[in-house]
């Protein structure tokens, strides 16, 4: 797209004003970064007279679901047999409502187009059928501290969502109140799975970059801070009734 824009004499602002972009957004596609949409191929093949080449590019088009950081993660989550996961500030993508979900891709910084926005929506309501699928992970355990429930975000529906979860045979949902927390819970979240050639893997995701790692000692350190907040946190049991004295009493 870049090539024929160049050839073209066409500005990357022209291109973008063109098809309502952002300059950044189109120059993100150049590099390969995001994936271009149609309606820019479509655009940028009139502007820069490419004669139906650039938007025969239409049809080979797979958009990716995920962020480009955490696609290895998903794919290994979709072969998951155990899942850990802490959380500090969001509810886990696993358990999220579709309003809530859609209030955090709405509202991400940079903003997504309209047709990126709705697929990630879409494609995180599609990750939750690891829950309910034929053969679920045999162990799937969700610590989440307080601070992540008592944010703005989280509405009632949100709460008797992670109380339906909760009641599933392999689901484990614990909350860690602030009374309760250590160092290591203050660090940041964190989730360790095993897939089903068990390997292990330790997924850190942060607002810049993420990390999927299969070094057996980032696996191991991960194992040991997440053990030490299970301990610290309630009982699934005592877990339930906190959530369910936030919905009585919000």
């Amino acid at each position: 797209m870049k090539r024929w824009r160049t050839k073209a004499n066409v500005s990357r602002e022209q291109l973008a004003a063109a098809a309502n972009y952002s300059p950044d957004t189109i120059k993100s596609m150049e590099q390969g970064v995001r994936m271009p949409t149609p309606r820019v191929l479509d655009v940028a093949d009139e502007l820069c007279r490419a004669e139906g080449l650039l938007s025969a590019a239409k049809d080979y088009l797979q958009r990716e679901k995920f962020p480009a950081r955490a696609q290895d993660f998903m794919e290994r989550e979709k072969e998951a047999i155990s899942l850990w996961w802490y959380e500090v500030t969001l509810i886990p993508g696993l358990l999220q409502t579709l309003g809530y979900a859609r209030t955090l891709i709405e509202n991400r910084y940079p903003p997504l187009d309209e047709e990126t926005m709705e697929e990630r929506i879409a494609a995180r309501m599609e990750r939750q059928a690891i829950l309910t699928r034929r053969k679920p992970p045999v162990g799937l355990s969700f610590v989440l501290y307080e601070a992540a429930l008592r944010s703005p975000l989280v509405d009632e529906e949100q709460l008797s969502r992670l109380l339906d979860v909760s009641r599933l045979r392999n689901v484990a949902l614990q909350v860690l109140p602030f009374d309760r927390a250590v160092p290591a819970a203050l660090l940041g979240s964190m989730v360790l799975l095993e897939t089903r050639d068990h390997e292990r893997f330790a997924f850190a995701e942060g607002p810049l970059a993420s990390e999927l790692s299969a070094d057996p000692g980032v696996v191991n350190r991960v194992s040991e801070r997440l053990s030490m907040i299970r301990t610290q946190a309630l009982s699934p049991a005592e877990s339930v009734c906190f959530i369910e004295g936030m919905v009585d009493h919000p």
